[in-house]
């Protein structure tokens, strides 16, 4: 194995150098430039937005909200995290989808425009786009769940759920179609982060009638996939697996895990500017993470090295899809993920210099008109 890495949080992964290769014809890729003033809406396949005259930081970008923006925070446990911008105008309320039987947290900003589903990723919860709820709304409906067993979502026991694993890629993807037909009753367009991206073209293949456009943001490469581990590396890896599973190994390693410090050293990691790495951020990732049930989550997803990787899913996709990427990740290595712009429904994919592995939390600034201009361009679209 060529190196050590991490996918998700708190989770250290074994990188190998293998890659895959999608047959496409390079003749009929869309090729364009930046203007270098402007973010531009034009269809492309490989860009870096590096030559962009962009000034405004990430908190000019939440500063300049208009405080007529309604945010609806639904939180059923009746903890608010304050994680919001004090220069903004919010309305706070507390509710909670019901999906199947279980509580699902989600925010909702926007009376106006297309809709917008935000998707977290491992680890994370939907106040991880609260940089990007209030800036999107003013033109958007936009929505941000957390995923079940995430955040302040339930998290039901996976040793109680029977025999088949329940925290798959198909479970999130149902529950993303169900939330846009039950809370969204529309089609949406879905922005995801890490994981998230993997839960979103999931829930496009499932529904193709459902989504309008997919931005992922870094998507999970997972490296740690059975396939794509040499076959004398797979017996370790599923020992491994079986040791935290099924042994207080597994708790004792949460336990490492879910503290502030560990949790603000991995931020670290995968921000490249940790400045980022504020101690609000650290609350808004440690605190869901210390609610009942989330430790036998976290070992849950962890030991899961099955399920689809994002070379199957993609040419499954029938919505345009856009991959942005933070070339400075450290878990999802960014020559890797070119590839992902070889695949037909792929339009564009738009490399953000120095920027880690969190780009709608650590370069809001660059991610948000980057998603204003995808759906702009697609809002009209008849599935």
């Amino acid at each position: 194995m060529a190196s050590t890495s991490s996918s998700t949080i708190g989770f250290p992964k074994l990188h190998t150098t293998q890659t895959f290769t999608h047959n496409h014809n390079l003749s009929s890729r869309k090729t364009w430039q930046l203007p270098s003033n402007s973010i531009t809406s034009k269809p492309r396949r490989s860009s870096s937005i590096s030559s962009c005259s962009i000034e405004s930081s990430a908190a000019d970008a939440v500063k300049s909200t208009s405080p007529k923006v309604r945010v609806e925070t639904c939180l059923f446990t009746g903890l608010y995290i304050d994680s919001y911008p004090k220069t903004s105008s919010f309305c706070l309320c507390c509710s909670v989808w019901n999906w199947k039987g279980y509580s699902i947290r989600y925010q909702y900003a926007g009376n106006n425009g297309p809709a917008l589903v935000l998707v977290h990723g491992f680890g994370a919860n939907s106040d991880h786009w609260r940089k990007n709820i209030p800036v999107l709304a003013e033109s958007h409906r936009v929505y941000a769940i957390d995923l079940i067993g995430y955040g302040y979502s339930d998290k039901p026991n996976p040793r109680e759920l029977g025999d088949d694993p329940f925290y798959t890629f198909e479970t999130w993807g149902s529950q993303l179609n169900d939330f846009c037909t039950d809370i969204v009753k529309d089609k949406a367009f879905f922005i995801c982060n890490s994981i998230g991206g993997l839960v979103g073209l999931q829930a496009a293949v499932i529904d193709p009638s459902i989504c309008k456009g997919i931005m992922v943001l870094n998507i999970s490469l997972r490296m740690l996939h059975i396939t794509k581990q040499p076959w004398y590396g797979r017996p370790v890896i599923r020992s491994f697996q079986n040791l935290l599973r099924n042994t207080p190994v597994g708790k004792f390693f949460f336990e490492t895990v879910a503290t502030r410090e560990s949790v603000r050293n991995i931020l670290c990691q995968c921000y490249h500017d940790t400045s980022q790495v504020t101690e609000e951020l650290v609350d808004t990732i440690l605190l869901p993470g210390l609610e009942p049930g989330a430790a036998d989550v976290f070992l849950e997803f962890i030991c899961y090295s099955d399920g689809p990787l994002p070379e199957e899913l993609l040419p499954q996709v029938k919505c345009p899809v856009v991959v942005v990427w933070g070339d400075k990740d450290p878990w999802e290595p960014i020559e890797l993920g070119r590839a992902y712009g070889e695949f037909d429904p792929v339009e564009d994919f738009i490399a953000l210099p120095g920027v880690g592995h969190c780009p709608q939390d650590e370069a809001p600034h660059l991610v948000n008109p980057l998603v204003e201009s995808f759906v702009a361009r697609h809002a009209t679209m008849s599935i």
